[in-house]
């Protein structure tokens, strides 16, 4: 066991006197491909090994109890209690899964729960997603269930739309779920069809933390989200054939700009301009073109910042800054936007002197210090758990 697993084996036993049984999911970047997974489009994540370890043991009532060992703190809701709804308390994440896979007709029976993780908060590496895919993992154990890959993703995410109130897209709980180490995947998220692509050997993803937080369950991300969905009903009710805005061309969305805000329509440029450019990096990661997948991150960066306008002046900075260094192949932000972190493709072997510059440029410009870290593709929970990542 890593040291996390003990942490949590050790206070799970302290707390409820008993062994967990133990499970654990990644966080995740995404390489391309930002907000549009809620319009059926394309998106490029990998899993990165950050992690939250679930430990579970069986109650004999029907109360679920959980402890996170992070914040120091025991919670408990009881089963018959679940459609009740969120509390706004972080035990939604895991009570909104129980209550998703009741939902899906898994058989529910109490159990102490215990949940740790080291994913950075509020720093786009999909925290709420981490926590969902362990309890999740953990909960079927406990009811003798099996979900395949898309009905386990589905149920996380409905945990987190319709329990806790986040409009989060499928792309986190899926890739968190359904990785596969060594491989980033193209994920179509309106079919849940998917191809694992290799990146080069030598190359590295690094993160960058601006260590500006956001919360994406309320807020300017909820507001951007509104704002792409006007746009598509227009889309939807103008042009023929149009289901999501995955099906939209920039002629259609040209077509009926003066019907929507101008919001609307940048909103709507940056998902449709995004979902061709997510095509282009798959057909550059097959090609080994890592150049022409750089610059499509860096066209990536200008369109979110642009067009969804959903960036922030440190993170701005930190891409400007990684672009200048000479091993850096391409640059952007990544995750929900207003902060977070920045991902980064750069050669491996100069990514040491990579990060040292990055930080070092970045603390100079505005006084923070930057988290980074060296990153390849990690398993998802479900490989985790059939290679033994289960204890």
């Amino acid at each position: 066991m890593t040291l996390t697993d003990e942490a949590v084996q050790i206070a799970h036993e302290d707390r409820f006197g008993q062994t967990g049984k133990l499970f654990r999911a990644p966080a995740r970047v995404n390489l391309i491909g930002e907000h549009t997974d809620y319009t059926g489009g394309l998106v490029m994540p990998m899993a990165i090994d950050f992690q939250t370890v679930a430990a579970v043991s069986a109650r004999e009532d029907r109360r679920l109890m959980f402890y996170s060992h992070n914040y120091k703190e025991e919670t408990f809701i009881e089963i018959k209690n679940l459609d009740h709804g969120r509390r706004g308390h972080w035990s939604d994440y895991p009570a909104g899964v129980a209550w998703s896979l009741q939902k899906q007709g898994v058989s529910l029976r109490g159990f102490n729960m215990s949940l740790a993780g080291d994913v950075p908060l509020g720093a786009g590496l999909s925290s709420s997603a981490s926590v969902e895919v362990a309890a999740a993992m953990a909960i079927l154990y406990l009811g003798g269930a099996t979900l395949p890959l898309e009905k386990l993703a589905t149920a996380c995410r409905r945990a987190e739309n319709e329990f806790v109130g986040a409009k989060s897209g499928i792309m986190d709980q899926f890739v968190v779920a359904g990785a596969v180490a060594h491989r980033a995947m193209m994920l179509d998220t309106r079919s849940l069809k998917f191809d694992l692509l290799p990146l080069p050997e030598d190359v590295r993803v690094v993160i960058a933390n601006s260590m500006v937080k956001h919360a994406v369950a309320t807020g300017e991300y909820g507001n951007r989200r509104d704002e792409v969905e006007a746009g598509q009903a227009v889309l939807q009710r103008e042009r023929a054939g149009i289901e999501l805005l995955r099906d939209a061309t920039l002629a259609d969305l040209e077509a009926c700009r003066e019907k929507m805000t101008p919001e609307s329509f940048a909103r709507c440029r940056h998902i449709i301009t995004e979902n061709g450019r997510v095509l282009k990096a798959r057909q550059a990661l097959l090609a080994g073109e890592m150049k022409q997948f750089g610059e499509l991150m860096v066209e990536a960066h200008a369109s979110f910042r642009d067009d969804f306008a959903a960036s922030c002046e440190e993170v701005d900075t930190l891409v400007e800054i990684a672009l200048r260094q000479p091993d850096c192949i391409g640059a952007r932000i990544t995750g929900g936007g207003f902060g977070g972190c920045t991902v980064n493709v750069v050669n491996a072997s100069g990514a040491e002197a990579f990060v040292a510059a990055l930080r070092r440029e970045y603390a100079r410009v505005t006084g923070i210090e930057a988290d980074c870290f060296i990153c390849e593709p990690a398993a998802g929970a479900l490989a985790l758990a059939e290679r033994g990542g289960v204890a």
